[in-house]
């Protein structure tokens, strides 16, 4: 039995045989090249339309960074690190950050304005329909996703390429372009948060996609950023600043974002996309306060038990054999960038299994560079095993993470148990 006992030992007793280095995984993480440095993987029959887009776009990033940041603040906040923030795209200054942040694996998205390194034709962070070119919009996708791809296969363990995926335009060119992601070592897709005038996710349109990431065991996700902007900032953003006209706009966004990145699961889980693909998994990324999602479950789940309250509406629920809140424990992982510790307080509500931290690099409002005083300031006198599981475990066994590669990595940069203390 000698080789076997580890499998009958008490699961606090195993805990303390587990290395007293972390392995730690960031669940959100951001790296793409700077915008005109994408061409080499744009097909060449869109260079010249590149050409043109390349310096409208960065004068209006130009543009929205300086209606969502205060100059002075972002500039103070980058001048010492500079050639760190470089690691968005620079492999060699990448490998420094994670080893300074002690993190072993990494989910990788594409950026936005922080770096002006998005990927072409609006197929960024955003990935927002509004006034993009189909064709246009999907080239730019791809060119990231080649690019990500051998970004990630530089070390396949550690890094984890989340793809640009447009899928509102044309499914079926969604469903070709995750085979060819399965195909070049990605294994997890992101897809608009807001659809606009398109079908929205309970269309049964979709089903294809589903399917095939269900089949494929891609991961899809959704991340934060999106929203109206036009309602908040004016129908002239980012071109005009409109906010002495419009007070309060900024306060507006950040109130009402993260409802628009729970909305897609709404859609989904009502529309029974986790009945007919149970094996489908989802995640929701830089959420934050984590104490919303509590309150947007239990309401979801009273409207599926309460029959007689809505019993005029029909029977709304039929298709669906769990409740809203149980798909959410099977199929939804959460992304908790940067979380603190009243968020991390509610974890047993949201589900300790389900949440997944990230330093957010290189973004302002992440925990790099000073993580190690991050972990200081939320994770101590935590317990030891829920701190494990937040900060890597959960994310090791939901993204199917090789533990045994990630621990040799850990025992070399990770942070100790220590730091529970």
């Amino acid at each position: 039995m000698g080789s076997h006992a580890l499998l009958f030992t008490e699961p606090n007793k195993r805990e303390n045989m587990m290395s007293d280095h972390l392995i730690v995984v960031s669940a959100d993480c951001h790296a793409g090249l700077p915008i005109a440095d994408y061409k080499p993987y744009v097909e060449s029959k869109y260079h010249e339309m590149m050409d043109m887009a390349v310096p409208i776009t960065v004068e209006m990033m130009d543009k929205a960074e300086s209606t969502f940041l205060i100059k002075e603040i972002n500039d103070a906040w980058r001048a010492p690190i500079e050639k760190q923030l470089t690691g968005a795209w620079d492999y060699n200054e990448r490998l420094n950050m994670l080893a300074g942040d002690g993190i072993a694996a990494e989910v990788i998205f594409p950026d936005g304005i922080t770096e002006k390194n998005t990927p072409p034709f609006g197929a960024g962070l955003g990935l927002s329909p509004r006034d993009m070119v189909p064709e246009l919009q999907w080239a730019g996708a791809m060119a990231h996703n080649r690019w990500l791809a051998e970004w990630c296969a530089n070390d396949s363990a550690r890094h984890i390429g989340v793809a640009s995926i447009p899928l509102l335009w044309d499914v079926q060119q969604a469903v070709e372009a995750v085979q060819w992601c399965v195909d070049n070592g990605l294994r997890a897709v992101m897809i608009p948060t807001l659809w606009g005038e398109h079908d929205p996710y309970h269309h049964v349109k979709y089903d294809p996609f589903w399917a095939i990431c269900e089949d494929l065991e891609v991961i899809v996700h959704f991340h934060s950023g999106p929203a109206p902007h036009l309602e908040y900032f004016g129908s002239g953003f980012p071109v005009e600043d409109k906010r002495d006209e419009l007070p309060g706009a900024m306060g507006i966004y950040v109130s009402e974002v993260m409802w628009w990145l729970y909305r897609p699961l709404t859609f989904m889980i009502w529309g029974g996309v986790f009945e007919r693909f149970p094996k489908l998994k989802t995640m929701i990324v830089e959420g934050g306060t984590m104490f919303m999602l509590p309150s947007w479950l239990r309401l979801m789940d009273f409207h599926y038990t309460e029959g007689q309250i809505s019993a005029k509406l029909g029977n709304f629920r039929k298709h669906l054999s769990l409740r809203p809140s149980e798909y959410f424990a099977r199929n939804i992982g959460v992304g908790a960038s940067c979380v603190l510790r009243p968020d991390l307080d509610v974890r047993d509500e949201v589900g300790l299994e389900k949440v997944m931290w990230g330093n957010d690099f290189p973004h302002p409002e992440g925990s790099w560079p000073n993580t190690a005083q991050y972990f200081k300031d939320n994770f101590s006198n935590f317990p030891e095993h829920d701190g494990r599981k937040i900060l890597g475990e959960n994310a090791v066994k939901f993204y199917g993470l090789d533990r045994e590669r990630l621990q040799v990595v850990a025992n070399e940069i990770g942070p100790t148990a220590a730091l529970f203390n």
